[in-house]
């Protein structure tokens, strides 16, 4: 049965006030980065993790920390090192002499939003230690298993694998992010009012505007959120067109040898699954439909639409495309092959 399109958008009305709190309140401190505010509270309010990557003192540390502030929850932050060790993250063992018996002493991983920060220079026991809490949102200690309270989100830093110091994710922790944010320089006028509001200031005083209640009532509000069938489709078709492009068109899916970055007169248009490795899981279906549907309640639409789809697509396939050497060795990127089906899969 189809819900009712103007009772969910009196619905969402009811939390456009505090929203609007929340953004003035987070831009006290953040200058710019409408793109990443609007990410991380879009994964904050569907339940999914988020990878933010750029180079050093671009903000990303900063932002999550500022909306978790923003939030009345419980928030650890973990400096991801390359001597940390799985016990540092989710705890140990401790043997008690007196009574002959061991405690568990939890680490810090037990908190509603936990901060990853540069989370590549950890080694690979540390990512598997993470893993199991950011899919089973469970630890094991010992013989123990233990459910993270909830709201769990995983909001992690990294910096470009090309940094000295840093290990490429596996594939299947990246897979377990929602979302994937390239961060930027600021422009100059935003560079400006950083250089002035943090050598004038230094006492940023945040109160908390959201409380866990506001967040689950909000995720309980998108998950009504009316996606036509049609829009389904869309979405199911950009999933499929990075696992079988040559079923989109008569030749398949090209790349245009005219866009290719590297020089070549002799180019010619390369199909997309010479491009392709692996194309996006279900988790991107999964995650793209509850995205659109935030983006549609960040705007105040009891419905999603095609653009809503569109907006959030690079961020959810981007990091869930592997691409082939042929596709390295003509510098093309995931980021290319995304933009290339918005533009390509027919739209309903």
């Amino acid at each position: 049965m189809r819900p009712d399109v103007n009772q969910i958008k009196e619905e969402i009305r009811q939390y456009s006030d505090l929203l609007q709190q929340l953004e003035n309140e987070v831009y006290k401190v953040l200058i710019g980065q409408k793109h990443l505010y609007s990410r991380i509270l879009i994964a904050l309010l569907t339940n999914g993790h988020i990878l933010l990557e750029g180079l050093p003192g671009l903000a990303k540390t900063t932002a999550i920390k500022t909306l978790s502030d923003c939030t009345n929850t419980k928030f650890q932050r973990i400096q991801f090192t390359p001597d940390l060790l799985p016990a540092d993250l989710i705890g140990t063992q401790i043997y008690n002499p007196k009574d002959g018996d061991f405690s568990v002493k939890q680490g810090p991983i037990f908190a509603n939003i936990v901060l990853a920060d540069e989370i590549n220079r950890a080694p690979a026991k540390v990512q598997s230690a993470l893993l199991e809490a950011m899919q089973e949102h469970q630890v094991s200690i010992g013989e123990e298993t233990f459910h993270l309270d909830q709201p769990f989100l995983v909001m992690a830093t990294q910096n470009p694998i090309e940094q000295e110091g840093t290990y490429p994710l596996p594939e299947a922790q990246v897979d377990r992010f929602m979302l994937k944010v390239q961060v930027g320089y600021p422009n100059r006028e935003e560079e400006r009012k950083i250089m002035d509001r943090f050598t004038e200031e230094d006492d940023f005083s945040l109160k908390p505007i959201l409380s866990k209640e506001d967040i689950f009532a909000m995720r309980n509000t998108i998950k009504k959120i009316y996606i036509d069938d049609k829009v389904k489709d869309y979405i199911v078709d950009l999933v499929f067109a990075t696992r079988e492009p040559e079923k989109f068109s008569s030749k398949g899916l090209l790349y245009p040898a005219s866009e290719l970055k590297v020089a070549d007169h002799n180019a010619v248009d390369i199909p997309f699954g010479d491009l392709i490795e692996n194309g996006a899981s279900p988790r991107a279906t999964i995650y793209l439909t509850l995205a659109s549907k935030a983006v549609a309640f960040l705007e105040g639409r009891g419905y999603v639409t095609p653009q809503d789809v569109k907006n959030v697509a690079q961020n959810i396939l981007g990091h869930r495309i592997l691409i082939t050497y042929e596709a390295e060795a003509n510098e093309i990127t995931s980021t290319d092959i995304v933009n290339i089906l918005l533009r390509e899969v027919p739209v309903p």
